[in-house]
């Protein structure tokens, strides 16, 4: 399986509550749901349709399962909903238990989470697609076990906020692959893993 990360991110990297007001708040984060003015069904819906249809499985870190598995399966009707619902899903957290999981959900505890991906990533199949989960994903890229990123960059800046990327002093290097821009200034660009030189 590949690991797809797809991710909406502001021209300052943050990747925080792109929601909704509620959804995190840490750090006193004040603007919750930045993302909707520059929303629309062709582009950035088609970057996040084109992902989940490469996609078998789900990984989440705890605090993006639980928005997701509060949200998700009430909805029902279309194609997206549909898949995102009954495809299995993974959660990384020391502090869920297996009775809190619903949504077709299997626990990986924290501790074991990077031997556990791998094999889940050595395994046959099609993409494991992470959304959200910026800790859960400054992990994998730190192990190096990102294959694909695909980031819709929307043109605002936030002035502080959750990111994705390590500030481990590692290189790593991807190519791009495609790149759309949708009418309000998204950039919905794919990223590769580059082959070692």
């Amino acid at each position: 399986m590949r690991i797809v990360v797809s991710e909406f991110m502001s021209l300052d990297g943050v990747v925080q509550a792109p929601g909704g007001p509620d959804e995190d708040t840490d750090g006193g984060f004040a603007h919750g749901g930045w993302t909707h003015p520059f929303f629309d069904e062709e582009v950035v819906g088609g970057a996040f349709d084109a992902a989940i249809a490469g996609a078998d499985a789900l990984l989440f870190g705890r605090r993006t399962w639980q928005v997701m598995a509060a949200a998700w399966p009430e909805r029902s009707g279309d194609p997206f909903s549909d898949k995102i619902n009954s495809m299995p899903k993974y959660v990384v957290s020391d502090t869920l238990g297996d009775d809190k999981l619903t949504w077709d959900t299997t626990l990986i505890p924290g501790g074991e989470a990077v031997a556990r991906i791998r094999e889940l990533r050595a395994a046959e199949g099609g993409d494991l697609l992470v959304m959200g989960s910026s800790t859960l994903v400054r992990t994998l890229l730190s192990e190096d076990l990102v294959d694909e990123l695909r980031l819709l960059v929307s043109p605002v800046i936030l002035g502080g906020g959750k990111s994705l990327f390590p500030y481990d002093g590692g290189l790593r290097t991807f190519e791009l692959a495609s790149a759309t821009t949708n009418s309000a200034g998204v950039n919905v660009c794919v990223y590769r893993r580059a082959a070692q030189k």
